[in-house]
């Protein structure tokens, strides 16, 4: 265009745009360059929308309420143009930018129309009388019908011309009210969708019959008129991606048609519009068949929502044209003419939507919580209400912006749009995005050749990467972790003192294997694991018998934290210290680090995978031996698993680094182990096979000596180790849970053992009573070859021994453990400031107490028992329970007491407290009561047969009449479905599965799926820092994430709101210092929770729970049958299960409470009739 004076004249002194969105906005910037004020319109619905600020004057149009009627008013279009004093009125597309009655009242009013004649747009509306024009003016049309008004004569059309069909709305466009029919059977339907969504879409249900051409390319021709003979075609579009007859990617020009056709194309397009003297824009649209015949569709007579790229590919504004041109411009004085028309390159546009394409495009809505937009060479945008905060209603199209890519060729304009679609962050609502992305790297669309049947053919266009939405899921869990507490840790408050950690490095002189060259400098020098992969596994165990050193097992990573707050130590925590750990203390022999109570713990509380915690550490320590605890048959869980789980465990495990296997067996039974050692050896790593302690061997001694009966003796520990030889132990372990084995014991244990194998022998033991590092230091002399300890902060009372108190005390001497004391120091330094925020897990034992060697309550199970009593409301009955545990511990046979057998002696512990009962009422009550699950299981012989069997009559009045399991493990249990099970795992987590994750799954079921809802619900929370993750945050407090390497998220909290009326909070965040806000509910303000009914006691028919917790599971309804002692309904708390029975045979006549329920001791469960 030239800057003649003429040009430079304003058209028009205002323009209204009766329109919203993304094409309002559009006008609005191209009458703004041609110094022309604007007027917007919005419904109430709209009132925020982004179109209405882009304007210079805006005023609301219609009801409330009527959020698609109220921009269908042209008396009301008419008053405001008047009121606002705007001259011409632009109509967009669609609502009432086809209607002649808009066109004919602006001008009645003394306005311009910025668009076709009255005329035009009744003949171009009519896509029968449209077609009559074509056929007059030689363009080719499909075989088709008039108006149809009955649905014999669409069948008599078909009759004539045959199936497959098109059933069409004879006004209106964008794919709307079109149905292909492809058989007889299908046209009744056909005919009734077509014509009520035209009736919908453009208030007429008129439908005509066209000829289907299978498989065409959808090409159209942008035309401009200025209402003279003078048109211009402005080439063509392939606008062949289509869904539902809706255009998805539009493309210019169509760069697979050879020139000849493109020719034609053009040709068609200028005798159509010239007949209509067409005046503004226009598209002449086309079907091209196979065989390359081309047929005429429709013309829209309007602006279209591609018409971007062809402004791209002509530098042409097509919008500006428009104004000009009703403002009396011609399009030689505008300088457009068709000598001067050229092509520049490819453009190609994408309709971001909110739509989900693999659930057939459904629309989404809710608020955007974040929005962030692409940009940079070869890029267009145009938006309509995309913005952080805008709310998408479901009223209007969904469409948020259009994106245009402009490049040399198809490839680049395609690489172009990629990049830009790829810098896209929407968040609140699902968009098509990864769609696009996969369409624009189908090598069939890169050509050209995509044909309007390609999304049908290629279904796998719709296989859709998951969106991480990181930052957001982060944010939901911070908001939600900061106003209502942790969900799955009710009640934690935060420490008063919370200090950031730092890791200390160290130089140290180079020295040989047994203190390897090494330096602050970040290389890993070789310790014994790289001893195990140089020498093989057989000649590595001789290795470590002929050691003088005393090798030390640090547990800092496990036992340590298991026995001191509840396992509650996190993957952050360690991941931190890790590599240097690895670097300035490889003369550690191994790292005790996963299994035991981890796996339960990380699943349910943490929300961690304990097999990521494997492979991460693995790969921060690779010179330093990893081993873990497993229960035999029990695997990491409190039950037993079939043969073929253990195995695959054990194998995974160990292909995930894991190379020490310390296998126990919770009642010491050698068959429940066996498994797992061949499983173990199968997979060439280490067999480390255990003989849990309890009682006194000393004592036992004396009583063997004077001639009673002893149940624990030196001869029973010393036959167990020699059987566990010879099936295979590499290691044997002492595993002194509680902290029995005092130090004299010690020594007669570890030399009896000594002369029984030539093992190495590996002892762990806890410092309950303080007098710990006295046994291993008699077990040194005795001859033991490795020991557990843990950092000083992590050490002592119900943890290991302290490893910097033994290291200084053996310096010197002939097992002097070539550790360096200072670098210990230095990472007990670190974990004393980590262990400030786990505070509220802390045991509360400050110091060390001889009560152990009376309640034998294991070290990793103390710090967990108590919040567990506390869960119950019994906190303040802990003295009771230490003597209930006693008490049952006797009752049950004096069992040795390890996870699960332990568990089984807490959860009747808890029972007895929790129902004020004595020893003496158990047990004359046992018939009756409902014991907790783990207890029957127990009793049932689920976990294996206790040293001296099972007190009788207790056990038979416990089981009333259940099954008595005799038989093996492996032959009670079927193998394990790991195709099933993985089917499983993928449903819970969202995802697709692993081997890891599906066994998971069949360990821990329920937990699992817990854990899959949250990690689809908030994502990997393991890389938030610990006191964040437990405690939310303070205002004005920042951190830093890092959710993968050189990519960090800095999120401080601004301020949370009061409460609205629905009870939510708004919880104002800076992400990466833009703002972004995040809607909770505080579950403290909800509606006040109401008690529920309690059961009336001694009402043989009211059933009241026995425990507080959660009911997890019901087994009845209401009008159900049920027998004395059927199962009813099962309880949760803490890890604790109770199945609750049936105290009477009859009908159920109501269940009181549905399943998810907290419930307190005498909650009415249900009611029998």
């Amino acid at each position: 265009m030239v800057d003649s004076p003429q040009f430079l004249a304003r058209p028009f002194r205002k323009v209204l745009v009766c329109n919203r969105g993304e094409i309002a906005i559009r006008v609005f910037r191209s009458c703004t360059e041609l110094g022309v004020r604007t007027v917007a319109v919005y419904s109430y619905e709209d009132r925020f929308s982004l179109h209405r600020y882009k304007a210079d004057e805006a005023y609301q149009i219609g009801q409330q309420g009527k959020p698609v009627q109220s921009y269908l008013s042209v008396d009301e279009v008419i008053a405001i143009a008047r009121r606002a004093g705007a001259e011409a009125i632009h109509p967009g597309y669609g609502f009432l930018s086809e209607r002649a009655e808009l066109c004919r009242a602006v001008e009645a009013a003394g306005l311009a129309f910025i668009g076709p004649t009255a005329e035009t747009l009744e003949i171009a509306g009519d896509k029968v009388k449209t077609r009559a024009l074509a056929d007059a003016v030689g363009v080719p049309v499909l075989p088709g019908s008039g108006m149809l008004h009955r649905i014999e004569d669409a069948a008599q059309f078909a009759g004539e011309h045959g199936y497959p069909l098109m059933i069409k709305a004879a006004h209106g466009g964008g794919g709307r009210g079109m149905r292909l029919v492809t058989s007889e059977k299908d046209l009744p339907g056909a005919w009734e969708a077509a014509g009520a969504e035209a009736k919908a879409a453009f208030g007429s249900a008129e439908v005509f019959a066209e000829k289907y051409v299978p498989r065409p390319k959808h090409i159209e021709v942008q035309l401009l008129g200025d209402g003279s003979a003078e048109v211009v075609h402005l080439f063509e579009r392939d606008c062949s991606l289509q869904r539902r007859h809706q255009k998805v990617i539009e493309v210019a020009p169509a760069v697979s048609l050879p020139q000849s056709l493109r020719d034609q194309l053009y040709e068609y397009a200028l005798k159509l519009g010239r007949a209509l003297k067409l005046r503004s824009a226009a598209t002449a649209e086309f079907l091209v068949a196979e065989d390359g015949a081309v047929y005429f569709i429709e013309i829209n007579p309007r602006i279209q929502v591609e018409h971007t790229v062809t402004e791209e590919v002509t530098g042409i504004d097509l919008v500006q044209c428009q104004v000009q041109i009703a403002a009396g411009r011609s399009l030689p004085v505008l300088e457009v003419t068709q000598a001067s028309l050229r092509l520049s390159g490819v453009a190609i546009q994408c309709r971001i939507t909110t739509e989900n394409p693999q659930k057939n495009f459904t629309p989404d809505y809710g608020k955007l919580l974040a929005y962030r937009s692409a940009s940079g060479f070869g890029i267009r945008l145009d938006a309509g209400s995309a913005f952080t905060g805008a709310v998408i209603t479901p009223f209007y199209d969904s469409m948020l912006v259009k994106v245009t890519s402009h490049g040399r060729s198809m490839r680049d304009a395609a690489s172009r749009m990629r990049r830009a679609l790829s810098e896209f962050r929407v968040r609140g609502v699902s968009t098509n995005i990864a769609f696009l992305e996969n369409l624009l790297r189908q090598e069939t669309f890169l050509a050209g050749d995509a044909r309007t049947t390609y999304l049908q053919e290629h279904p796998e266009v719709f296989e859709l990467p998951k969106r991480r939405d990181r930052a957001n899921r982060l944010l939901r869990f911070l908001s939600d972790v900061t106003v209502n507490g942790h969900e799955s840790m009710p009640g934690l408050r935060r420490p008063r003192e919370l200090r950031t950690p730092r890791v200390r490095h160290y130089q140290i002189a180079e020295r040989s294997f047994s203190a390897p060259c090494y330096s602050d400098s970040g290389s890993v020098p070789p310790g014994w694991r790289d001893e195990l992969n140089r020498l093989g596994r057989d000649a590595f165990l001789r290795r470590v018998r002929d050691e003088k050193r005393l090798l030390i097992t640090d547990t800092t990573f496990r036992d340590a934290h298991q026995s001191l707050f509840a396992t509650r130590m996190r993957s952050f925590d360690m991941l931190a210290v890790a590599r240097p750990l690895a670097i300035q203390a490889p003369e550690l022999f191994s790292l005790e680090m996963w299994g035991g109570a981890t796996f339960d713990v990380m699943l349910r509380f943490l929300r961690e995978d304990p097999w990521e915690r494997l492979v991460r550490l693995r790969e921060a320590v690779p010179n330093i031996l990893f081993q873990m605890l497993i229960r035999g048959a029990n695997g990491v869980g409190y039950k037993s698993y079939p043969d073929n789980v253990i195995d695959r465990f054990i194998k995974e495990a160990h292909r995930g680094g894991m190379d020490i296997f310390r296998i126990f067996d919770s009642l010491n039974n050698p068959e429940r182990m066996k498994a797992a050692i061949e499983s173990v050896r199968e997979a060439g790593a280490i067999a480390e096979v255990c003989v849990c302690y309890t009682g006194d061997v000393a004592a036992e001694e004396a009583r063997a000596r004077s001639g009673q009966a002893t149940k624990y003796s030196l001869a029973y520990y010393r036959d167990l180790t020699c059987t566990l030889a010879e099936m295979g132990a590499d290691i044997i372990a002492i595993k002194d849970m509680a902290g029995l084995l005092r130090p004299y014991a010690a020594e007669l244990l570890v030399k009896e053992l000594r002369a029984a194998v030539q093992l190495p022998i590996h002892f762990h033991t806890h410092d309950t009573a303080g007098v710990q590092s006295a046994a291993y230091l008699k077990a040194a002399e005795a001859g033991v070859d490795i020991v557990d300890c843990a950092f000083a902060s992590m050490s002592g009372v119900t943890s290991q021994p302290c490893s910097e108190g033994l290291v200084g005390a053996l310096a010197g001497t002939e097992r002097d453990t070539g550790l360096d004391l200072e670098a210990l120091t230095g990472f007990s330094g670190y974990w004393e400031t980590v262990r400030t925020a786990y505070e509220p897990f802390e045991s509360d034992l400050r110091a060390p107490t001889g009560e152990v060697y009376l309640n034998e309550i294991p070290g990793g199970q103390y710090s967990n028992f108590r919040p567990q009593a506390a869960s119950l409301g019994l906190g303040d009955r802990w003295s009771e329970l230490k003597d209930a545990y006693r008490a049952v511990n006797r009752l049950f046979g004096d069992i040795i007491k390890v996870t699960p057998s332990s568990k089984v002696v807490g959860d009747m512990a808890l029972f007895m407290v929790a129902n004020s009962l004595s020893i003496e009422e158990l047990e004359q009550r046992a018939g009756e009561l409902d014991f907790p699950s783990s207890v029957v299981e127990f009793f049932q012989g689920e976990i294996g047969i206790p040293q001296g069997g099972f007190p009788e009559p207790l056990r038979t009045n416990i089981l009333r009449g259940k099954p008595r399991l005799e038989a093996t493990v492996s032959e009670r249990l079927a193998p394990a479905d790991f195709d099933e099970a993985q089917k499983a795992a993928s449903e819970a987590l969202g995802a697709e599965a692993g081997i890891r994750d599906a066994l998971s799954y069949l360990l821990y079921p329920h937990v699992f799926k817990q854990y899959g809802a949250a990690r689809r619900k908030f994502g990997d929370v393991g890389a938030l820092p610990t006191a964040a993750f437990f405690y939310g945050l303070e205002e004005g407090e920042e951190i830093e994430v890092e959710i993968e390497a050189g990519k960090r998220l800095i999120i401080s909290l601004v301020a949370v709101s009061e409460p609205g009326e629905k009870g939510e909070r708004t919880v104002f965040f800076e992400l990466n210092g833009q703002p972004r806000s995040m809607q909770i509910a505080d579950r403290k303000i909800a509606p006040t929770e109401v008690g529920h009914p309690k059961a009336t006691p001694g009402n043989p028919k009211q059933v009241g729970a026995p425990l507080a917790g959660v009911l997890v599971a019901l087994a009845v309804r209401s009008g159900s049958e049920v027998r004395k002692d059927d199962p009813l309904c099962t309880l949760e708390a803490m890890k604790m299960q109770t199945a609750v029975q049936a105290p009477l045979s009859g009908k159920v006549k109501r269940v009181a409470l549905e399943v998810g329920a907290r419930i307190e001791v005498g909650d009415l469960l249900l009611e029998f009739e």
